[in-house]
């Protein structure tokens, strides 16, 4: 589901409906054209009348007001403001199950407006890079963490509107920031992700591999003509690698892998692992149009692999399952999927992604723990990379645009985008840098 729809959770972001900033702030407790319009618009849609309702009295409670007239002294009086704010840091304590004190507290809060901060930096960043400066964030929003003073700026007329949306959309990615690091508290990802590195340490690598121990070899691959997919792939020493100079339609690519012995047999394996940032976090609950980070998120944990043949993929796989029997745990292998099989097809609920896309996909228990592991050929883990349609960071372009995200984000009104061409850009950009 679209987070432009009607039925988005992230209503109060939407431009085209009745909570959309304006180019002035104007005051919903007096009687005007512009009210009397404003009205208008909300009655039309009965959800929209609730969960106005709803975001009236949280944030009365949070500024501790009972209409919007005396949100109006908050802004001019400083101390009435600190007063406030340090009990809103109390209440935000409390529902986040935050120990410690004020400063404590504050400390934890700050950390989340620094992970809604890098939401809209990692997508100007990356997908987003040649525009820039079109979604910079305003100054004045950036330096501020305060969550008081990032609501009263919303109904302060002294802000540009574009400033004005920006403290409504922090306020809302620190919520999303609060409720992921609760949800981290709560189910102990940091202990359970240096638990999974033990045992990938202690029980999965050959045992004569120092930890951290990595080979580079090179994967010579030639490509085909309509759509970039590998034709053929070779790997390569970095002396071998040193006497080739790639072609149009050829890739040499760097891989730094590890081992693990199956019987007397060493087979070699890049491994990729992951604990999910915050920031990945809150972009996956907007694109998911969700706001509970147990429900969207499942993938906290996350180990992808690369081996040189199927053969090896179902021998990774096996050598799992006795590695953590050896670890003194069961593993059960739930949601799999494997399209690795030639003539497979990819069925995946993700928007944007492609049916062409092959790679074996599971969720492993063991040891307390769910991690998503994903399994590649060298094959298969160069069209992730490389194929047209297929490539992962024409992925993140279309999951993106597609779900509504940027729209949500970056709307047109106030960033001056056109999302459909700048969607369709994008991806030709990263397919240009894929193929020169």
């Amino acid at each position: 589901m679209s987070v432009l729809s009607s039925n988005s959770v992230f209503t109060s972001l939407l431009q085209d409906g009745p909570f959309a900033v304006s180019n002035d702030v104007f005051n919903l407790s007096h009687f005007s054209v512009e009210t009397r319009e404003w009205v208008k618009s909300l009655q039309q849609h009965s959800t929209n009348r609730a969960k106005y309702r709803a975001l009236r009295s949280q944030l009365f409670e949070f500024l501790g007001v009972d209409s919007i007239d005396q949100i109006e002294s908050l802004i001019t009086n400083k101390r009435l403001c600190q007063e406030r704010s340090e009990r809103a840091l109390r209440l935000l304590g409390n529902m986040f199950g935050i120990n410690g004190n004020l400063n404590e507290i504050k400390s934890r809060v700050d950390e989340y407006a620094r992970t809604a901060d890098t939401v809209i930096s990692s997508l100007k960043n990356k997908i987003l890079s040649p525009y820039a400066s079109y979604i910079e964030s305003t100054n004045e929003i950036v330096v501020t963490n305060n969550p008081v003073e990032l609501l009263l700026i919303m109904f302060n007329n002294q802000y540009h509107k574009k400033a004005r949306f920006e403290a409504r959309r922090k306020v809302l990615l620190m919520t999303l920031a609060g409720s992921i690091d609760q949800r981290e508290r709560e189910t102990d990802v940091e202990n359970k992700f240096s638990a999974f590195l033990v045992f990938l340490n202690g029980y999965v690598w050959s045992p004569n591999l120092k930890i951290g121990e990595l080979d580079p070899v090179f994967l010579h691959s030639t490509h085909h003509t309509e759509d970039y997919c590998c034709d053929s792939v070779s790997v390569l020493t970095p002396q071998q690698a040193k006497l080739v100079v790639p072609v149009k339609w050829e890739k040499l690519t760097l891989v730094k892998r590890r081992s693990f012995t199956v019987g007397c047999k060493k087979i070699p394996i890049y491994v990729s692992i992951r604990k999910k940032p915050p920031e990945a976090k809150v972009l996956k609950l907007l694109r998911k149009n969700e706001k509970n980070p147990g429900v969207a998120v499942d993938d906290e944990l996350g180990l992808m692999a690369v081996l040189d043949s199927f053969s090896d993929v179902k021998a990774f796989q096996q050598h799992l399952t006795r590695s953590a029997s050896n670890a003194h745990s069961l593993m059960v292998l739930e949601d799999i999927s494997d399209t690795l099989i030639e003539h497979t097809q990819y069925h995946s609920r993700s928007t944007g992604s492609s049916e062409k896309t092959a790679m074996m996909k599971f969720f492993a228990r063991l040891g307390g723990m769910r991690v998503e592991f994903i399994i590649h050929t060298n094959q298969t883990w160069l069209n992730y990379m490389y194929q047209e349609d297929v490539a992962h960071n024409e992925y993140e372009v279309k999951r993106m645009f597609d779900t509504g995200v940027i729209e949500l984000l970056f709307p047109r009104g106030i960033y001056h985008l056109d999302h459909l061409k700048t969607r369709n850009e994008m991806i030709q950009f990263f397919r240009k840098q894929i193929e020169s």
